[in-house]
C-alpha cells in the first residue's frame, strides 16, 4: 500500500510499504480521511520534524478511520467502529516522526488502544472529513485553554490557518462575543466570518491595531501609554514581527497563548513583559478532555473550513493547493471504502 513519507528537504514521496498487523493490544485502522496540516508542510520544507532524519518519516496525523482488525487482548473497540485517534497517546507517534505510521495511507497501526484516551468513537452522522478535524480542533481548543480567558473578555487570534480558525471556533462555541481574527488571506477570512468571527482583518489593507482599538477599546499603561484593549491573544502565525507587535500593543495583564511554531530564536523585551505584567503561555497538543472536541464537532458544522479534497494518488497536487492560502482552507485526502 502507499504511504506518504519525507525523504529529505522538499522531498516527499508515495512509498510502497507492507501492511502492519496488530499486536495483542493494538488495532489497525482503515483511514477514511486525513487532513494536510501546516506542520506537515513545515516538515516537508525542512526535511523532517526538526530537519533531515536518518530514515524516512511518515506524514499524516489528522484523520478519521474505521477499526479494521484488532489484537487478541482488545475488547474495548470492535472492527467496524468509526473512530478518531489521539495520534501521540499511549506511545504512538502517528505522523509525528515514525517511519511507518502515518495517516496518508490506507491503513495505520494504532498501538495500545486498550488504554484510555487513544481511540474515540464517532457517530455515523458525522462525515469522515469533518471527523478528521478533531485533531486540529483539539490543538486550537488547548490554545484557548492556555489563554485562560473568562466569559465576556475580548480575544484576538492572529492567523486564520486551521489552528487559528479552531481557536476562534472554540471561543464562539463557548459563548465569547468579541472575537477578532487576523490573516493576510481573504479566502481564510471569508471562512472565518462564515464560522462566526466577530471581526476579520487583513493587515495588507486594514489598520489592524486601530480597528482592534475601535472594537476592543483601549487601556493605559502607567496611566499615560495607550494600549489595545484585547484581554487575550492567540498567536498562530509563527511570525516574529506579529509576536513583537502583540507584546508592544497588549494592555497590562493581557494573556498571550502561543501554539504557533516559532522555529527561530528572536529578542524579546523583558522590560515590556515586566512593566505590563503580561502572561505568555506556550500551548501544545490537546486538552485533557479530548471528548469536548467531539461534542463541538457534533454541534457545529465545520465543513466550510474544508475547501479541497484529493485522492492519495494526487498527493503532490494536494500539497500545492494547501500551500496556496489564497484559495485553500483545509485540504483533505480521502480514501475510498
Amino acid at each position: 500500500m502507499k504511504l506518504a513519507r519525507i525523504h529529505g528537504v522538499d522531498d516527499v514521496r508515495l512509498d510502497e510499504v507492507k501492511p502492519q498487523e496488530p499486536g495483542p493490544r493494538d488495532a489497525v485502522l482503515r483511514i477514511e480521511a486525513c487532513g494536510i496540516c501546516g506542520s506537515d508542510l513545515g516538515y516537508i520544507k525542512i526535511g523532517g520534524m526538526a530537519g533531515p532524519a536518518d530514515e524516512p518519516i511518515a506524514l499524516g496525523h489528522e484523520y478519521s478511520a474505521v477499526v479494521d482488525r484488532v489484537g487478541s487482548e482488545v475488547s474495548n473497540v470492535e472492527p467496524g467502529t468509526r473512530v478518531v485517534m489521539n495520534p501521540i497517546a499511549a506511545a504512538n507517534s502517528v505522523g509525528n516522526g515514525h517511519p511507518l505510521s502515518g495517516g496518508f495511507c490506507p491503513e495505520v497501526l494504532a498501538h495500545n488502544v486498550t488504554e484510555p484516551g487513544v481511540l474515540f468513537e464517532i457517530p455515523d452522522s458525522l462525515p469522515s472529513d469533518c471527523a478528521a478535524l478533531a485533531e486540529p480542533l483539539g490543538v486550537g481548543m488547548q490554545a484557548v485553554n492556555q489563554a485562560d480567558v473568562a466569559p465576556g473578555q475580548k480575544v484576538t487570534v492572529f492567523g486564520a490557518g486551521c489552528i487559528g480558525m479552531m481557536a476562534m471556533v472554540t471561543l464562539k462555541y463557548r459563548g465569547f462575543q468579541d472575537v477578532a481574527i487576523v490573516d493576510v488571506s481573504d479566502k481564510r477570512l471569508e471562512i472565518a466570518r462564515t464560522l462566526g468571527a466577530d471581526l476579520a482583518l487583513n493587515p495588507t489593507r486594514d489598520d489592524v491595531w486601530a480597528r482592534l482599538r475601535e472594537a476592543h477599546g483601549t487601556d493605559l499603561l502607567l496611566g499615560t501609554i495607550e494600549c489595545t484593549g484585547s484581554d487575550a491573544y492567540v498567536e498562530c502565525t509563527g511570525n516574529q514581527q506579529v509576536m513583537t507587535d502583540i507584546l508592544n500593543q497588549a494592555k497590562p495583564k493581557a494573556h498571550i497563548s502561543v501554539p504557533a511554531l516559532h522555529r527561530e530564536i528572536f529578542p524579546m523585551s523583558l522590560m515590556t513583559l515586566m512593566m505590563k505584567q503580561l502572561r505568555i503561555t506556550g500551548s501544545m497538543v490537546y486538552p485533557e478532555d479530548f471528548g469536548e472536541t467531539l461534542r463541538l464537532l457534533r454541534e457545529v458544522d465545520l465543513s466550510p473550513l474544508i475547501t479541497h479534497k484529493f485522492a492519495l494518488d494526487d498527493f503532490d497536487a494536494a500539497l500545492e493547493t494547501a500551500r496556496d492560502t489564497s484559495v485553500a482552507g483545509k485540504v483533505m485526502i480521502e480514501f475510498g471504502s
